[in-house]
């Protein structure tokens, strides 16, 4: 039968386990060892919540980095719509305009033709003057094809359908990719074993089916056999196929082991609101850190790229473009460390923290006391939201945070929407509650109930 008797610590006159009283002296001797195990537990804490935000933070930009890689290489649609602005934007437009403009001029045989048109003159009689100045058609004619050429193709380029082909032939080519990177038996491209192979079987039935119609009866005896061809034989291929894998392990898992131990972290803490405030502002710190390096990589990246090869302002437009959505959310969760920072900061016990959280009692007790007066009173809903107000609050605030969670990619500007809304929710509550009116007096027959 479990005993009574209080478990806490002796008083003055308690006895020891045999039944006698404890002496000054081993009562001061119990109290210095009470003191010393407090303090040595409290310290353990520490230091293990300590070593968990540690570990924590410094996988919060690798937890970050992982998760924007997994979501834009392994989905083709947010892969997409990384890649698909970069068909409207001049600088790019103008670096393919050039190119292809380039290529196409260099196909065309200038010399040849003004060699020709020499000899044409010359056969024709013309005099000497007139086919020696034929041969000075070089520049004049390498002018005019390139401003022909230029100018088809930039109609082309800044046209809707060069923008629609730029999403068609990234969707197609990220999808062949994914297919070997995988190991998936779907589509042309595929991977077998070490080997990548093109399926050909389409264009065989295509093809066989165009002779058929042709006139060709023979080619219906096409074999079906050999319709695919192995492109390239590489030892590397089942390396990548490893990476892919293990990028997908870390990028769905790392930011759920990051944010787990920072909550342990704040969980183990002798002071939570401290420790809450401690991590917040870790991460905030990191965020800046990653936002520093994706701006030194971005400048070693332009260094090293030829402008021969791509055009400065063209190469900054493809950096920024593949990696404003990993820059997005880096700055989505720096202004959400600041805004949790900010919050534990106005929870603690400093002054102006206190003179903060004054203002904001006295302004919407003020304005529920000023409705009541004007006969806009809450009644026994607003009493109870008052009894309640810690309980609603936090409900407020986890619908919040609920929703960033489930906001797919949120932005500053979604973060900023949410917090305010939640700010003003819990304002409207307060004002609810204050807005009560006085209790109604109690009846003779609960006065008597409560009477003890």
């Amino acid at each position: 039968m479990a005993s009574d008797k209080p478990s806490g610590p002796p008083g003055p006159g308690a006895h020891a386990e045999g039944g006698q009283a404890l002496t000054p002296e081993e009562r001061a001797e119990y109290e210095r060892l009470r003191r010393y195990a407090q303090v040595r537990h409290r310290r353990l804490r520490k230091a293990g919540a300590s070593v968990l935000l540690a570990v924590a933070l410094l996988l919060a930009p690798l937890a970050v980095v992982t998760a924007w890689l997994d979501d834009t290489i392994a989905d083709t649609d947010q892969y997409v719509e990384t890649v698909a602005p970069l068909a409207s934007e001049p600088a790019v437009q103008d670096a393919v305009i050039d190119r292809l403009t380039r290529r196409v001029v260099a196909e065309v045989d200038v010399e040849a033709v003004t060699a020709q048109l020499t000899e044409v003159l010359k056969e024709a009689g013309a005099p000497p003057q007139v086919a020696d100045a034929a041969a000075a058609l070089d520049g004049p004619l390498r002018s005019a094809v390139t401003a022909v050429a230029q100018r088809t193709i930039t109609g082309v380029v800044t046209s809707d359908a060069f923008g629609q082909a730029w999403v068609a032939a990234n969707r197609r080519a990220h999808d062949e990719v994914m297919n070997v990177l995988t190991g998936e038996r779907e589509g042309a491209l595929r991977a077998a074993g070490d080997t990548v192979q093109l399926d050909l079987g389409v264009v065989v039935d295509d093809v066989r089916q165009r002779l058929v119609d042709a006139g060709f009866d023979t080619a219906a005896a096409i074999p079906d056999s050999e319709r695919t061809i192995t492109l390239f034989q590489t030892e590397e291929l089942s390396k990548a196929q490893d990476a892919m894998r293990l990028l997908d392990i870390v990028g769905t898992w790392l930011p759920v082991l990051t944010v787990a131990l920072a909550a342990l972290a704040v969980c183990t803490a002798p002071g939570h609101r401290v420790m809450l405030l401690i991590t917040a502002t870790g991460v905030g710190v990191m965020m800046v850190l990653l936002l520093v390096a994706l701006a030194v990589m971005r400048r070693v990246y332009l260094d090293s790229v030829p402008p021969s090869a791509l055009p400065s302002d063209a190469a900054a437009v493809i950096f920024d473009t593949f990696v404003r959505f990993l820059r997005n959310s880096t700055r989505t969760l720096l202004v959400v460390a600041v805004i949790t920072a900010v919050a534990a900061w106005l929870y603690g016990p400093g002054r102006l923290a206190r003179g903060v959280r004054g203002v904001a009692r006295r302004g919407t007790t003020a304005t529920g006391e000023a409705l009541s007066r004007a006969g806009v009173r809450t009644g026994t809903t607003g009493r109870r939201m008052a009894a309640h107000q810690a309980w609603i609050t936090g409900s407020v605030i986890g619908a919040g945070v609920l929703a960033l969670v489930l906001w797919n990619h949120p932005t500053v500007g979604a973060v900023i929407l949410v917090v305010g809304l939640v700010l003003l929710v819990s304002a409207l509550t307060a004002v609810l509650a204050a807005a009560a009116g006085p209790a109604p007096p109690a009846t003779e027959g609960e006065a008597g109930r409560a009477v003890p």
